[in-house]
Formats: structure tokens, C-alpha cells, sequence
């Protein structure tokens, strides 16, 4: 059995169209709203600014049981680190502290005020990095300090995320 679409029967609408074309219509009105409103950037935001900030302390070898002066590979540090956000202050133990500091500083790291302290005269390496942007210009920190007493004098609350 074969079936003939006559030009009269593909210009009829089935019931029910009217109402399905209506809904396809509201569905898709609603959707393109949203993904509009996401593809333009919010005149709220500013720069971008976020620090991913890291401490490594050195392992260093000291005498006691396996202690050996022998050369081998040497043991790898500890590292910890976090995201730090000023906008609100957000991901870092003393954020609002941190985030007060790098603003007074305008985000420079070695424009901080050095702080007076009465620092061990102990070496134990403890490397501080920050790396990201501060009001959307690029923030590339690294030094290495003698210990994490020496750090914090120059540094302030900035790596002092572990507390």
C-alpha cells in the first residue's frame, strides 16, 4: 500500500502545531537570554587580580640517624601554596591583611615596608613565590630567604598562609 502527499495535505498544519511551535519558541527564547547576558562581559568587573602564592622550605640535610655527607640526589622541599583573592578577600588565612598590604603597595612585593624582627641566625632556606595579577597587571615573584623569620620580615602576612 502506498500513501500520496497531495499539496492540499502538506499545507494542512496537524492540531496541535500551532501550540508546539509557540512552546519551541518560548523554550528557545528563554535559553538565548542567558547565553547573550554571558557573552558580554559585566561592566562591574574590574582588572583581574589573583596571586597564586607558594612557600617551599629545603630540606637540609642535618646530622642524626642516615645523615651522610656522600653526594646523591638531595631531598626535595616542602611546598605549600594557595589562591589568593582580593575581590572580596577570599582563599588565604589573613586574606584581608594580605590583600591591604599588596594594595598599599600597589601590588609590587618589594615595594613592602620591612618589618623589624629579631630573626635566628639559623639557615633553613625557605623559597616564597607569587605569581598572577594585581589589577590586571602581571605579578612575577621569587626569592629565596634564609628562614621563614627573615621572610615574613620582608614579606608581612603575604606567605603566611599556613598559620
Amino acid at each position: 500500500m502506498t500513501h500520496t502527499i497531495t499539496a492540499k495535505a502538506a499545507r494542512r498544519r496537524p492540531r496541535g502545531t500551532a501550540v508546539t511551535a509557540a512552546a519551541l519558541f518560548t523554550v528557545l527564547a528563554a535559553t538565548a537570554a542567558p547565553a547573550r547576558a554571558m557573552a558580554e562581559p559585566a561592566a562591574h568587573i574590574g582588572p583581574s587580580t589573583w596571586l597564586q602564592l607558594t612557600v617551599t622550605r629545603d630540606d637540609i640535610p642535618t646530622p642524626g640517624p642516615g645523615f651522610s655527607l656522600r653526594p646523591g640526589p638531595r631531598p626535595v622541599g616542602d611546598t605549600r601554596g594557595t589562591l589568593l583573592l582580593c575581590d572580596p578577600p577570599q582563599g588565604h588565612t589573613r586574606a584581608a591583611e594580605a590583600c591591604a598590604q599588596l594594595d598599599a603597595a600597589a601590588g609590587d612585593i618589594r615595594r613592602f615596608p620591612l618589618r623589624d624582627a629579631a630573626c635566628p641566625m639559623l639557615y633553613a632556606p625557605v623559597t616564597a613565590e607569587a605569581r598572577g595579577e594585581w589589577q590586571g597587571n602581571p605579578v612575577d615573584y621569587r626569592e629565596t630567604f634564609p628562614n621563614a623569620c627573615a621572610m615574613e620580615a620582608v614579606t608581612g602576612v603575604l606567605f603566611a598562609f599556613d598559620a
